[in-house]
């Protein structure tokens, strides 16, 4: 098929005479066809918004200059229910997403890739929204988004819009904070309140209202890993707790470091509005997902030092000692009760809560 040139549109399926008509303000079969809409499209939506130096040629792949580093690499897909919510909506999450993907290697981003995939007669204005958020989002993370490709499905062969990205990003020579790198000794930190994300979409999506604000915490956490870094040498384990949420990560970063990890239950911030919405349907706010959240594994030494540098970063609100690493009970996660009770605290089985990025 015929398809425009880096910032692709194709479809899949051949388009009738009524398909071709086009829809005052929806996305129709015909732009996805390779043919004018899908030019027009590319042109006067995605690249009004995404214009840059690699992406304004519409060459069929973009031409990135050489570099002298490492190179960390992410690709995710986001599908997430629903697509728009308070501080938020699925082109900025996307976004987000994968530039904290390669933050977690202590990647600094700074080009991405974007494939979204369109149901017919979804809104042009919504679209156009979505793609503005994308690219407020890029900027504020200090990256590009320098190709991509649009595909339009039949009604209901998609759900209103999926975005795929992939991230590029460059590592420091002779750093390693993988998952596999925590040590009997280290101390564990996040930098906020968990089970934001998670829970806002579940009460978006049933319509639940309760007291008080409750919003995703969706955000870019380039700069505050940057901070992170460079306020200490001893940082071994970045991982941000989306899916799953802060149990399964460190589930994941137990089993493969070999160690033990405990958690302070009366240390972990939560809101008191996710509390409370986690209560009802006898939710865990340990397994709910967040989107804006780090946990930072570190020696002990070095702990007062990061506290005090993140004191004025907008992302550090409640920074908290949760937990520490021990060399017992390897590949478990043990939760130290505020009653002074121990329960362990397993990976997550199941899903909670469907559709969350």
């Amino acid at each position: 098929m015929e398809s425009s040139p880096s910032w692709q549109a194709t479809g899949y399926v051949a388009l009738t005479a009524k398909q071709k008509k086009m829809e005052t303000g929806k996305i129709t079969l015909d732009h996805g066809s390779g043919r004018q809409a899908s030019h027009e499209l590319v042109r006067n939506l995605f690249l009004n918004h995404f214009d840059n130096q690699f992406l304004s040629s519409m060459d069929d792949s973009a031409i990135l200059p050489p570099v002298n580093s490492c190179l960390a690499m992410t690709t995710d897909s986001y599908v997430v229910d629903p697509i728009f919510f308070p501080e938020g909506d699925i082109g900025s999450l996307a976004v987000h997403g994968t530039v904290n993907g390669l933050c977690m290697q202590g990647a600094t981003p700074v080009y991405i890739t974007a494939g979204i995939i369109l149901e017919e007669g979804f809104p042009i204005d919504d679209l156009d929204r979505i793609a503005h958020s994308m690219a407020q989002s890029a900027q504020a993370a200090g990256v590009k988004i320098v190709a991509g490709d649009t595909k339009v499905v039949p009604r209901g062969h998609a759900d209103k819009i999926f975005i795929n990205t992939s991230g590029i990003g460059l590592v420091p020579p002779g750093l390693v904070v993988g998952a596999h790198n925590a040590r009997p000794g280290d101390v564990v930190l996040i930098n906020g309140p968990i089970g934001d994300h998670g829970i806002t979409l579940l009460t978006q999506r049933e319509g639940l209202d309760f007291q008080g604000d409750l919003v995703s915490d969706s955000a870019p956490l380039t700069s505050l890993v940057a901070q992170v870094l460079s306020s200490s040498d001893s940082v071994h384990v970045l991982r941000d707790p989306t899916r799953g949420g802060v149990a399964t990560a460190l589930n994941e970063i137990a089993e493969q470091s070999g160690v033990g990890i405990e958690l302070f239950e009366d240390q972990i911030p939560i809101r008191k509005e996710v509390r409370s919405a986690c209560e009802i349907p006898g939710l865990d706010p340990l397994y709910i997902a967040n989107e804006g959240k780090v946990l930072v594994f570190l020696a002990e030494l070095d702990v007062n030092n990061l506290l005090k540098s993140l004191l004025k970063h907008d992302l550090r609100q409640n920074t908290s000692i949760i937990g520490k690493v021990t060399s017992r009970n390897t590949g478990r996660v043990l939760l130290r009760t505020r009653v002074g009770g121990t329960r362990i605290v397993t990976i997550l089985t199941g899903e909670q809560l469907p559709r969350i990025c």
